[in-house]
């Protein structure tokens, strides 16, 4: 019976899109995507991957978002003021926003949303009980009864201290809002029975199949020119696991877009300097933005570790010989056809308001200075210097024997041991592993989530390399008090620029989003986050 049932309904799903393809009365505008790790989940409360958020965000709004160069604007909140001491934020909400219509509610119809629903969705992700992922982000910042709703249309927020990221955190989806009686209704399955306020609902979801969502006809935002949103009829969503598969059926004209390139076929569109081929040009669109994500080589700075006992990486100028060992350039060039940028600055990537990448001095290539630095460590040339293990996962293995044999130059010999990315991230975790390839991408715009990565009192994560350094912690601190943005963004490459002078990173590369798209899908954008807004996306003919 239950096979029935889902052949039932994925022959419905088929029907539904035929007749939208070739039905000149049903002619619907539908976007394609593929997501090949497939979808755990559509609770915002579990929203940590992009598999998880992206679809979430055409399902729920937040309080507020951000618009394509990361700076913050209205959503569920039309406006908002912060007090004079940075404790207090007061939202003032819309009050023609419903949820969408869902069996919990009276009737079945959408309730309108109130602020009593920002306090219940914000508390949900900081009881334990729901165990969400995203408890971190309240964390020892949210006073006592922090959440309040002081009438329908007017949410509060308070803080323990000042902390100036907080709008860029209520951007994230975990701050989705939710009703508490479709929660109530599903519980621990609500996940896979969604209702939000977005632009788009669930219509079909059948694991390893698909997932659809339909237009919301009663979303609440409108165009420029009074239309409402969205544009599109609905989006579908493929699970095919094999990135090779995905390109063909891009190609084909079955994927509105597809997302990065996998290593095996990016050549063929793709040339070394990061352009079209000549025969791709016309065919499909490239779309490259900068993307706040730092590739790097962490390693392990907790000086009880035993692990470290005879480890020639405790020893700093090995690790700024490491630095200057590697020509970012020719990797970028030969590795990445040119995607992103080479890490010649700090650990914050460019995008950001406080500009590190224009003040924060790093390491290029210099083999010379390299040589010297260790000669001076007592190894001139890498004579004696003991075998350093670094540790990636596959997806970079090829890029971790290009720094294998970037460093053989200079006489250190690195042996690349490849694991699984659930074993590597166990092993970082529990500081088990002491040399390791890794990225960090930014959760909020806000160069403090890159400092959080060593702040001392940090675990892992976020703080996989354990550094400790007491000038930066109190940086970090006083950081997070000061009230002008002018002096906090010195501070910030202030603590960017000691990271790297202490070298517990190598930093590799600042990545770049890059997607293709078929040439008649329009109003399709990204940002420096990597988000997925279809509001506004639709096929011309």
């Amino acid at each position: 019976m239950k096979f029935f049932k889902k052949y039932f309904l994925l022959l419905l799903v088929i029907f539904y899109f035929s007749s939208c393809k070739k039905g000149k009365k049903n002619n619907k505008q539908i976007f394609y995507y593929n997501e090949t790790r497939g979808i755990a989940t559509l609770d915002p409360a579990f929203a940590k991957s992009q598999s998880v958020m992206w679809p979430i965000s055409q399902i729920y709004n937040t309080l507020i978002t951000l618009d394509s160069n990361l700076n913050f604007i209205p959503s569920i909140a039309k406006s908002w003021e912060i007090s004079s001491n940075h404790l207090v934020y007061t939202f003032h909400l819309h009050r023609d926003i419903f949820f969408q219509d869902n069996n919990a509610f009276k009737n079945g119809k959408g309730r309108r949303l109130i602020a009593q629903d920002v306090v219940y969705s914000f508390n949900r992700i900081l009881d334990p009980a729901t165990a969400s992922s995203g408890a971190w982000i309240f964390n020892n910042r949210i006073a006592k009864n922090g959440f309040k709703a002081l009438n329908d249309s007017t949410f509060q927020l308070s803080l323990l201290r000042p902390f100036h990221p907080i709008l860029g955190i209520l951007s994230m989806q975990y701050c989705s809002i939710v009703p508490h009686e479709v929660v109530d209704k599903y519980g621990q399955d609500f996940g896979h029975h969604p209702c939000g306020t977005g632009p788009f609902q669930m219509k079909f979801w059948e694991d390893d199949q698909s997932l659809v969502l339909e237009k919301n006809p009663h979303y609440w935002e409108l165009d420029s020119q009074g239309k409402r949103l969205p544009y599109l009829d609905a989006v579908s969503i493929s699970f095919i696991n094999n990135k090779a598969n995905e390109f063909l059926q891009f190609r084909q004209g079955k994927l509105s877009f597809i997302n990065d390139i996998d290593p095996s076929f990016k050549d063929e569109v793709i040339t070394k300097s990061g352009v079209l081929h000549k025969q791709w040009k016309g065919r499909i669109v490239l779309q490259k933005h900068a993307y706040l994500n730092t590739q790097y080589l962490g390693i392990l700075m907790d000086e009880h570790n035993p692990l470290l006992k005879n480890s020639p990486l405790k020893i700093k100028s090995i690790r700024q010989a490491i630095n200057y060992a590697i020509d970012k350039k020719q990797l970028m060039l030969y590795f990445r056809n040119s995607i992103g940028m080479p890490a010649n600055a700090g650990f914050v990537p460019g995008g950001l308001p406080s500009r590190n990448t224009d003040s924060v001095k790093g390491y290029i290539f210099n083999q010379t200075k390299a040589l010297k630095l260790l000669r001076d460590a007592g190894f001139p040339n890498g004579k004696n210097l003991p075998i350093i293990k670094l540790q990636t996962n596959p997806d970079y293995a090829d890029i971790a024997s290009f720094i294998a044999k970037q460093e053989s130059n200079i006489g250190i010999n690195l042996q690349v041991e490849v694991l699984q990315k659930s074993m590597l991230l166990q092993q970082t975790a529990q500081s088990e592993s002491v040399f390791f390839l890794g990225s960090w991408i930014a959760d909020y715009p806000d160069a403090e989530n890159y400092m959080a990565v060593f702040y001392s009192k940090n675990p892992a994560p976020p703080n996989y390399t354990r550094y400790n350094n007491p000038a930066f912690d109190a940086m970090y601190n006083q950081s997070l008090q000061e009230n002008n943005d002018s002096i906090r963004y010195v501070l910030y490459r202030k603590m960017d620029q000691l990271i790297i002078d202490d070298a517990p990173i190598v930093p590799i590369f600042y990545d770049e989003v890059i997607r293709l798209v078929q040439p008649n899908i329009q109003g399709f954008h990204t940002d420096a986050l990597n988000s997925l807004d279809l509001k506004r996306v639709y096929c011309s003919k």
